[in-house]
């Protein structure tokens, strides 16, 4: 340890004794901030005094970004047009919320009018923390949203840690917009991640030059606290800086590009989705319609334009992202890509677990057509507009493969629950049994699939023989003897198809050959 460093740190440690014990006065406060003045000049900025402590104060110039907040509200997750705005950003000495970490630096952004400003505040030595919490305690406005990037699981939390232990309460504020939860939404899907740094050079265009790995902090302000240089946190304090313009520039990009309805259509169809999710999350689910409409219109090929040979994807000037897909359920059942199906009991929620594994939900996962339009169905029927919910996943259900079994199970689902129609889901059901029986003849069997399916069609046979009973006999109690053996062989002719899936899901689970698909009974002799 240097001797300057040394010096500091006695003069530190006198200063949070007693006056009583030690009688330094004036002395003792200028001992004490020797490595502070220093590092304020090294920073440019202004070293501030109080009781507690002290802290520097690091201005950066005014930036120019308007954001319409009417506008900009309109959209799910966000604040309301009226509450103050304050982007916050820390770095800290380590990447964990518990005791032994410390935000040695905060920086700080806020609107007014269309004016950006920004400030920082920075920590000399651990002894004047209690100063710069009082100073940020003081700067976050009672009614005001709080805007960070990872703020709710990180640095909030940390905060109100470090509050805790000063023996302070947190400053309140009316609540928290966190941007990484959005990003991850809309935009990962053509993100190579979602850091800061990526949504910086892949959304808003722009590359930082001599910036400092965020790993590095840490060690450079320990390092300053044990040699008193504060050279290598100018790096630091300067990464802080455009971390928290970034987070107000973001803020721009969303409200120009997503917040206005009219300009949806230059939007990758993407981004448009995952938005019509966020819609759809807070149950506004006629923005999320309108939003996916916009979405598949934008995806839609040009009409008379050539498609080249080697088609994959569209061109990159459009971004649209939703080029049809090798999915896994293209793939045989020994291919690495195609999850396996080990049977089992399949749950109540097997249909789920295959969309899952045929349209992968994750953040990250392209926006194909498929997907968007099993979205759009799904919203179709939240909305209660059932019969146009069904030509949706019968227009799904026109691909064959995993996709086309799941749209008819969705189908057969919609006409049992909403539509009324038992025969029409006995058929629904029936051609998804005999798509899943195809699946596993081509190597891809459905085992949990193929089980769900033959639950339900005995669960729709059941019902279609009491519904014929009741309606011939009047009284669905009391069933006549023509309507007795009438209803027996309807059981009959229900019990077919599922006895014969019964063997075909039972030499599945064997990894034998499955049965063929012709023994399936043809849907019309179920639903007649």
């Amino acid at each position: 340890m240097t001797v300057v460093g040394l010096e500091r740190r006695l003069a530190n440690f006198r200063a949070t004794r007693p006056a009583a014990e030690d009688g330094g006065g004036p002395e003792r406060a200028r001992a004490s901030s020797i490595g502070a003045e220093r590092l304020a000049v090294a920073v440019g900025g202004e070293l501030v005094r109080s009781p507690l402590g002290s802290y520097v104060v690091v201005e950066s110039p005014t930036t120019i970004l308007p954001v319409d907040r009417g506008r900009l509200a309109t959209l799910p997750g966000q604040p309301p047009a009226d509450a103050p705005l304050l982007c916050l950003d820390t770095e800290t000495t380590g990447l964990a919320t518990a005791a032994g970490t410390l935000a040695f630096l905060v920086g700080l952004g806020w609107w007014e009018g269309s004016l950006f400003r920004q400030v920082q505040l920075l920590l000399p030595d651990h002894a004047d923390e209690p100063a710069l919490l009082a100073e940020l305690a003081s700067r976050i406005p009672r009614g005001g949203w709080l805007v960070s990037y990872n703020g709710k699981g990180f640095d909030w939390p940390l905060l109100v840690a470090r509050f805790r232990m000063a023996g302070a309460n947190p400053p309140l504020h009316a609540g928290h917009l966190d941007l990484l939860p959005m990003v991850r939404r809309v935009f990962r899907h053509r993100m190579t991640d979602a850091r800061l740094a990526s949504v910086e050079s892949e959304l808003l265009g722009l590359r930082r030059h001599g910036d400092i790995p965020g790993w590095e902090i840490p060690g450079r302000y320990l390092d300053y606290l044990r040699f008193g240089e504060p050279g290598p946190l100018v790096d630091v304090v300067r990464h802080n800086d455009e971390d928290v313009r970034s987070l107000a520039r973001l803020l721009v990009h969303v409200d120009r590009g997503y917040a206005d309805e009219e300009r949806w259509h230059e939007a990758p169809p993407g981004d448009l989705a995952g938005l019509a999710r966020a819609f759809a999350g807070e149950r506004r689910h006629e923005e999320a319609l309108r939003c996916l409409d916009a979405a598949l219109a934008a995806a839609a090929p040009v009409a008379g334009a050539p498609v080249p040979r080697d088609y994959e994807e569209p061109p990159p000037e459009r971004a649209r992202l939703a080029a049809r897909e090798s999915r896994p359920d293209d793939d045989p059942w020994w291919s690495p890509r195609r999850p396996p199906d080990f049977g089992g009991r399949p749950g109540r929620y097997a249909s789920v677990a295959a969309w899952d594994a045929a349209e992968s939900s994750r953040h990250d996962a392209p926006w194909t057509e498929t997907r968007m339009l099993a979205d759009k169905a799904r919203l179709l029927r939240r909305l209660g507009r059932y019969e146009e919910s069904e030509s949706a996943w019968v227009a799904l259900a026109a691909g064959r493969g995993t996709i086309g079994t799941l749209a008819w199970i969705e189908v057969a689902k919609l006409r049992e629950h909403r539509l009324g129609n038992l025969a029409g889901a006995v058929e629904a059901a029936t051609t998804a049994l005999r798509l899943a029986e195809r699946q596993a003849w081509l190597g891809r069997p459905l085992v949990r699939l193929e089980t769900a399916l033959g639950r339900r069609l005995a669960r729709l046979g059941s019902r279609v023989i009491r519904a014929r009973t009741a309606a011939r006999s009047g009284t669905p109690a009391s069933p006549g003897a023509s309507t007795a053996s009438e209803a027996a062989a309807a059981a009959n002719r229900v019990a077919i198809p599922v006895e014969r899936w019964s063997r075909a899901a039972s030499s599945a689970a064997r990894n034998t050959s499955p049965a063929p698909v012709g023994s399936t009974v043809p849907s019309e002799g179920i639903a007649g």
